[in-house]
C-alpha cells in the first residue's frame, strides 16, 4: 500500500490508507488509545484498541480507515480536525526514549546550548520547522527571480587565499604544499569581481561565508549565508532598484501576512541618519509593536574611510591612519576622487546598506575598476608591498579590460530572522554554532590525531599565558 501524507487524509474519507511518521502525543483511555501522528505535512488523530506499546516521538506506521468525526468532536485547531484514522494495524519502526528537552513549546525558555546540542530534536518543534521551510521558499524565489532576469548562478571556491579583508580568516592547511594554507572565504568578493572581468555581466550565488569573529544576536559565529549578487555596466541606482524590486516581491509572495511601511523605500544619507537617529540602521517602523510591519530603507553616502586608532588597528603593516568604511574595493564617489590626495576623510564611497527594522540586512557598493585608484586606496590604508602582492591576481585581471561593476549581498539568515521577528539569527539556521564557537550537535571543533598533524607538517604547542 502506498504511503499517504497526513495533509491528504481529509480527502480519503472511508478509504483504507497507510500513514508513517512520529508519535506527537499519546492519550490512553483504557480500552481506547488516541495517538496524534505527525509527518512533514501535519498532524492527524488516530484511534485504536489493544495497540502495541509506543512512546512519544517514536516512529511508527499505521494502517486504517479514515472516518469523519462527529460534529461536536471536530478539532478546529487542526487542518485534519474533521476526520480521524481508525487504526487497524500499528507497527513500531523505531522506539524513542524520553527526550532531553521538550519540543511542544516554542523553545525560547530552553537554554540555547541544550537546544543546539540536540538540534535534530529542536528542529521538530513547529516554529523551527516553519523557519527552515520559509527560508527554503525564500531562497528558491530569489533564485528563480534572478534567473528570469538573465543572472547566472556560479559557485565560487570554498578553499581560497588568505587576504586582509577586515575579519580573521579560517585557515586550512595544505597537505600537498606543506607549510601553506588555504582560507575559507569571508565572502566571494574577489571572485565575483573576477567574474565581471570574465564577461558574465550578471552573477549571483546563495553563498556560504566564513569569518572568525565574535557572535552577536544578528550574526552567527563562524559561517553564514548571503545572497551574493554582482552586475556590470551599472550605476548605484540600478543596484538599488533591482534589489528593492526583488525584496518587495519576495515579501509579497512568501510573507503575505507582512506589510511594508513605505514604498519606494526611504533613502537616507549616512551623515543625516546618524545625526537624527544615532545609528546608520534606524528602525523606521510606525508601530514597533506590530510584528507584521517591515520598514525597509537605504543608507547611502557613507564616508569611504574611517580613521583608525592604534587600539583598533587592523589594516596595513604600520600605523595606518585610515581603514575602509565598507571594504577596500568600494569605489569613491566620482565627484570626490581628487580628495583622495588632499583630504581622504571627506571622500564619499558608493556604498549602500539595506536596512530593515533596525538591522542591516544587506550591504554593497559600486566597485573600483581602475587599477590606479585601487592602488591609491591600498596606500591610504597602509598596505605594504607584500600585502598588495596578495591581491596581484585582481590587479593583473584589471589590466585585461574590466567593466564598471557593483553589487549587493543581503544576508539570508539575518533577513529571515528579522522578517520572522526572531531574537537571534541562529533561529533561522539549521545547525549554527553556539556563542562560544562550538557546533554542539557534532561536538566540533575537535582535536586532530597525531597522524593527521604529522601528515600536514603541523606541531601543536601550548600558548604561554
Amino acid at each position: 500500500m502506498e504511503r499517504t501524507l497526513v495533509k491528504d487524509t481529509v480527502s480519503k474519507v472511508d478509504q483504507e490508507i497507510l500513514l508513517k511518521g512520529w508519535v506527537a502525543s499519546i492519550r490512553d483511555h483504557g480500552k481506547i488509545t488516541f495517538i496524534d501522528l505527525r509527518d512533514r505535512s501535519g498532524i492527524v488523530q488516530c484511534v485504536g484498541q489493544n495497540l502495541p506499546k509506543v512512546t512519544p516521538e517514536s516512529v511508527i506506521e499505521i494502517k486504517g480507515k479514515v472516518a469523519k468525526r462527529p460534529g461536536k468532536l471536530v478539532n478546529k485547531d487542526l487542518e485534519t480536525g474533521e476526520i480521524e484514522l481508525q487504526i487497524n494495524e500499528l507497527k513500531v519502526i523505531s522506539l524513542s526514549k524520553e527526550l532531553p528537552l521538550p519540543i511542544d513549546t516554542d523553545g525560547y525558555e530552553i537554554g540555547e546550548e541544550t537546544r543546539l546540542k540536540y538540534r535534530y530534536l529542536d528542529i521538530r518543534r513547529p516554529r523551527m520547522t516553519r523557519n527552515l521551510r520559509v527560508r527554503s521558499k525564500a531562497a528558491m524565489f530569489i533564485r528563480n527571480w534572478l534567473i528570469e532576469r538573465d543572472f547566472v548562478e556560479v559557485e565560487t571556491p570554498i578553499l581560497t587565499k588568505t587576504t586582509p579583508e577586515g575579519a580573521r580568516d579560517f585557515l586550512v592547511p595544505s597537505r600537498l604544499q606543506l607549510g601553506k594554507f588555504y582560507a575559507l572565504p569571508q565572502s566571494p568578493q574577489q571572485y565575483k569581481q573576477l567574474l565581471m572581468v570574465a564577461g558574465l555581466e550578471r552573477y549571483f550565488q546563495i553563498a556560504r561565508c566564513f569569518r572568525d569573529e565574535d557572535p552577536r544576536a544578528d550574526r552567527a559565529y563562524g559561517e553564514f549565508t548571503q545572497l551574493d549578487l554582482e552586475m556590470s555596466f551599472v550605476e548605484q541606482e540600478d543596484i538599488l532598484q533591482l534589489a528593492e524590486s526583488l525584496f518587495i516581491e519576495l515579501v509579497e509572495k512568501i510573507f503575505s501576512d507582512k506589510h511594508i511601511t513605505q514604498k519606494p523605500w526611504p533613502r537616507l544619507s549616512h551623515k543625516e541618519v546618524v545625526e537624527k537617529y544615532g545609528t546608520d540602521k534606524p528602525d523606521l517602523r510606525k508601530d514597533k509593536n506590530d510584528p507584521n510591519e517591515l520598514a525597509f530603507a537605504w543608507t547611502l553616502d557613507f564616508p569611504l574611510f574611517t580613521e583608525q586608532s592604534d587600539k583598533d588597528f587592523f589594516y596595513g603593516s604600520g600605523k595606518a591612519k585610515f581603514a575602509p568604511s565598507h571594504h577596500m574595493f568600494t569605489a569613491p564617489h566620482p565627484d570626490d576622487v581628487s580628495l583622495l590626495d588632499s583630504d581622504p576623510t571627506k571622500v564619499r564611497g558608493l556604498q549602500h546598506d539595506m536596512v530593515l527594522n533596525g538591522f542591516e540586512v544587506g550591504g554593497g557598493s559600486i566597485r573600483i575598476h581602475d587599477a590606479g585608484v585601487q592602488q591609491k586606496v591600498f596606500d591610504l590604508i597602509g598596505f605594504s608591498e607584500e600585502q598588495k602582492h596578495q591581491f596581484e591576481h585582481m590587479l593583473t585581471a584589471f589590466t585585461y579590460g574590466v567593466p564598471p561593476h557593483g553589487g549587493i549581498a543581503p544576508g539570508i539568515d539575518r533577513f529571515i530572522m528579522t522578517v520572522l521577528g526572531e531574537p537571534s539569527v541562529r533561529e533561522a539556521m539549521a545547525f549554527p554554532a553556539t556563542a562560544g564557537g562550538a557546533t554542539a550537535v557534532v561536538n566540533a571543533p575537535s582535536e586532530a590525531t597525531e597522524e593527521q598533524l604529522e601528515e600536514l607538517g603541523i606541531k601543536i604547542t601550548k600558548k604561554e599565558k
